[in-house]
């Protein structure tokens, strides 16, 4: 027998042996994936609401995605109560969280590792302005919050609309002004019911390749950008 058929038979006997370790590994990376560290983040907001919120003064929307001028917003929530509407980013997160209000982008620490990422108050701005146009609702009765889910820990001053899971209900509980009626709750549930694209894994992937289109702008940009004005810049020979 030549070693190669020895080193044939040996590697089909590992394989039958420990088939399941491949399998598995899959499992993992999928568990380990964006979208799926989203999905876990956005299930944690869901339940909370579900077992938290009365669902007879609280209605959820779950994935609300809308169409904006340069293409699609996708918002992760929104509450609607006579107290007012609220629109939730959700975070699924780890390490130690920097930031602030004015700053575009936000830092997360790991160890000596350290990321930066898009400002979750801008990024739920948009999200907020494009509903409030779509309502037709004044700004002071749609409210931001963005939940950090997560083994995450804030190392700077939040605002109160930047909270862990289980504050974002007591913020929304702490708004007990009444500001919309029975009836315009109903109309807000009906027009975000019938605005917003039909959930699906198709409209989900749009809105990804748009996102990913967006930031790709973004970079170019940067990329022949002047680093003191950030106007453009004009590649010329002397």
């Amino acid at each position: 027998m030549n070693p190669s058929t020895i080193v044939n038979q040996m590697l089909i006997q590992v394989v039958a042996a420990y088939w399941w370790v491949f399998p598995l590994f899959i499992l993992l990376a999928f568990l380990k994936s964006p979208f799926m560290k989203g999905a876990l983040g956005e299930f944690q907001v869901n339940l909370a609401a579900k077992f938290f919120l009365d669902k007879h003064l609280y209605t959820l929307f779950k994935n609300v995605t809308l169409r904006t001028e340069d293409g699609t917003t996708q918002i992760d929530h929104v509450i609607v109560s006579r107290f007012g509407v609220f629109v939730i980013e959700t975070k699924n997160m780890k390490g130690w969280i920097f930031g602030s209000v004015q700053q575009k982008t936000w830092t997360q620490k790991i160890y000596r590792h350290t990321t930066k990422f898009q400002n979750p108050l801008h990024q739920n701005y948009k999200h907020t302005k494009t509903l409030q146009d779509a309502l037709v609702i004044d700004s002071e009765k749609v409210f931001s919050v963005v939940v950090f889910v997560g083994d995450s820990t804030f190392k700077t001053a939040m605002p109160d609309n930047v909270v862990y899971t289980g504050g974002y209900i007591r913020f929304i509980k702490s708004k007990v002004q009444i500001v919309l009626s029975e009836s315009e709750v109903q109309e807000i549930c009906s027009n975000i019911q019938s605005g917003r694209l039909k959930p699906s894994i198709r409209t989900h992937l749009d809105h990804v390749q748009h996102v990913k289109t967006i930031v790709e702008k973004k970079s170019n940009f940067h990329d022949n950008s002047c680093p003191k004005c950030g106007m453009p810049m004009v590649l010329r020979t002397a």
